[in-house]
């Protein structure tokens, strides 16, 4: 399942928990991450995962992935928080090879990775 999170208006942002599926990829991420291109040309994302990594099904990865490619050149900053040390070094390794800056954080640096998010220093 993912919610919205309250973030400010140039930032998406979402928490993972229990099973996450394609579905809740494409109607709940997607039209919001459509809605933040339409509205500032850019992505500013923010993913607080509070499930574990293997309860997210294998089609709900394939829409991530859809998602960010659909939108590649938007990318101008994603945080992932979540405690999984392999999804924070993935997220910080991933930013060298995208458009847009990537950082992983842990959830105990939840507002410092919101503040960065939408354009703060840090």
């Amino acid at each position: 399942m993912i919610q919205v999170l309250n973030a400010p208006k140039n930032v998406v942002a979402f928490r993972a928990l229990g099973e996450v599926t394609a579905n809740d990829y494409k109607t709940i991420i997607a039209p919001a991450v459509k809605n933040l291109v339409e509205q500032i040309d850019e992505i500013n994302f923010l993913f607080l995962i509070d499930t574990d990594l293997e309860n997210f099904t294998a089609t709900a990865w394939l829409e991530d992935a859809f998602i960010g490619l659909k939108n590649f050149g938007k990318w101008n900053r994603a945080a992932i928080v979540t405690n999984s040390e392999k999804a924070i070094s993935f997220t910080n390794a991933f930013g060298y090879v995208v458009p847009g800056n990537f950082r992983g954080f842990k959830k105990e640096f939840y507002d410092q990775a919101l503040h960065w998010v939408q354009g703060g220093a840090g």
